[in-house]
């Protein structure tokens, strides 16, 4: 198959779960579930990509394996986080604006089907890892993508493991985490995020393709000005004591050294 033709051809494979998952969201009246399932995604699709393209060399399997640890972390991270919490703030706000007796199948385009396309997207780079990637070894580039993807999961492993064990004492509730990653960045997790995207967009420009870049822009864009910084920056400056201090004094994304208050 063609690249256009094996792209189209994995999305049942995310379509079919997305369902269970949204009938299962409406039964528990919780559309929180599908937070896990975002990085599982990728993995099912990149099960696809390199079982369909029966992709060779050595720089398939390393992003193959980087891509199943970045997806077992981050899901088990987040199936953690919201258990037992009771549906997410914007669910709960969606909720609300449209009604419950909408939202139930509301849910589905908004939430899960708009997840799973932009998933979808977002994993052409992988996609053209696996499919032009041939057993020529690696590249110089292929070693500074490598190094990219491990800084990334470095700073969201560990961003969001102070985060939680900060959260988790209760002598902190409403209080701004200041230490730790967290005082370089107002968001570390998200910064390791994209740079681990952006490893990958280099695996994918080491076989010689650009156009697949459009997935790293999109996820970058996503964690910048939408579902990331933007929206969460919106709901802590109104429930963070502090927040405002926080944001004048500590860079939004990029780490650096925080300014005098």
């Amino acid at each position: 198959m063609d690249f256009i033709a094996v792209w189209l051809s994995a999305f049942p494979y995310l379509f079919l779960p997305l369902v269970l998952l949204w009938l299962f969201s409406v039964i528990i009246k919780n559309a929180s579930i599908i937070d896990p399932f975002w990085s599982i995604g990728f993995l099912i699709l990149s099960f696809h990509y390199y079982s369909v393209t029966e992709s060779v060399g050595l720089r398939s399997e390393i992003v193959f394996v980087l891509i199943v640890l970045w997806a077992i972390r981050l899901s088990g991270y987040l199936l953690v986080r919201n258990w037992g919490k009771g549906e997410d703030y914007r669910y709960q706000k969606f909720r609300k604006d449209y009604g419950e007796k909408r939202y139930w199948w509301f849910s589905f385009f908004q939430v899960f089907l708009l997840q799973g396309i932009l998933c979808w997207i977002i994993s052409l780079p992988l996609l053209a890892v696996f499919y032009y990637t041939i057993d020529t070894g690696l590249i110089w580039l292929d070693y500074i993508a490598l190094a990219l993807f491990v800084i990334g999961f470095i700073f969201e492993s560990l961003g969001d493991l102070q985060l939680w064990l900060f959260k988790s004492n209760s002598d902190n509730k409403g209080k701004v985490l200041r230490h730790g990653l967290w005082k370089y960045s107002r968001h570390p997790n998200y910064f390791g995020e994209a740079v681990i995207w952006w490893g990958i967009g280099l695996f994918c420009l080491a076989t010689n393709t650009y156009l697949p870049l459009v997935g790293v822009i999109v996820m970058t864009y996503l964690l910048l000005k939408v579902s990331g910084v933007r929206l969460l920056e919106r709901s802590l400056s109104k429930t963070k004591s502090g927040y405002g201090n926080y944001i004048e004094t500590t860079s939004s994304f990029i780490p650096w050294f925080p300014k005098k208050s």
